[in-house]
């Protein structure tokens, strides 16, 4: 996804209103981003989740937009159960139109005060979330609170040290060098973004650490990490990025909640 901040007088009225914002951008999320219409998605993030759930009986996805991982997550064997939160009514509307089959449970909620009791799921996932959530050590602690202990955590995220604002590939034709630019990655950051033309998202980028940190605070411990390269598609629709194929776009964390 390729990102650009404007200047503040550029901006929509509301950029500022994060609600706001993912309401006015759900018609384009859910036509270019879900339903095979993304590569990232189809060949990396969807793929990468199901690998993760196996086993699970009880998930919920935090997040959840228009409900593609949530489908995703009702279509695994032995899952029982899904839930699926968003704050934004509009992509609930459409991540209900899409229920198929297996509907999952679809609820309006924040990430920061999920809507379900102590130790409701056995999984919970947050995909491509926290980095627009402002509370994130309140909703790390939610995802504690509402896991069984040794229930499972699937994180991801938009690779916090190679997506820094002000990253990115760097193609010197006067010194003929390539290189990959990194941003101020220890600074915090919060910005609003043109990812498509007049389609304004909000993001804060945060160092690993802080996300590591908050996965400790809650109760959860690391389990496992990953640094996929980009896939094929992505990398068929961007030429420009095809001499950075190894630099990681994603960043995939999984926990677990201690305790018996």
């Amino acid at each position: 996804m390729n990102r650009s901040e404007a200047p503040a007088d550029c901006r929509p009225d509301w950029w500022s209103e994060a609600a706001g914002l993912w309401e006015h951008n759900a018609t384009w999320w859910a036509e270019e981003l879900t339903d095979g219409a993304d590569p990232e998605y189809a060949e990396q993030i969807l793929p990468i989740v199901a690998r993760h759930l196996e086993g699970a009986r009880r998930v919920l996805d935090v997040g959840c937009g228009e409900g593609q991982i949530s489908r995703l997550a009702a279509g695994i064997p032995g899952v029982e159960a899904v839930v699926g939160v968003d704050p934004t009514p509009a992509l609930l509307r459409v991540a209900r139109e899409r229920g198929g089959t297996r509907r999952p449970a679809l609820l309006r909620g924040e990430a920061a005060a999920l809507p379900l009791g102590d130790g409701a799921v056995d999984a919970v996932v947050v995909c491509l979330v926290l980095e627009h959530v402002e509370e994130v050590d309140a909703a790390l602690a939610e995802v504690g609170r509402v896991l069984a202990p040794r229930g499972r955590f699937v994180f991801l995220l938009n690779h916090p040290l190679l997506a820094v604002p002000d990253s990115g590939w760097i193609d010197d034709t006067i010194l003929g060098e390539q290189y990959w630019r990194l941003g101020p990655y220890l600074r915090e950051d919060s910005r609003v973004e043109e990812v498509a033309k007049d389609v304004w998202v909000p993001f804060i980028h945060r160092p690993l650490s802080r996300y590591v940190n908050g996965l400790v605070a809650a109760g959860l411990v690391v389990t496992g990490m990953e640094e996929p390269a980009p896939p094929p598609g992505f990398l068929a629709l961007a030429a420009e990025y095809a001499e950075a194929a190894t630099i990681p776009r994603l960043l995939v964390l999984r926990a677990e909640k201690l305790g018996r």
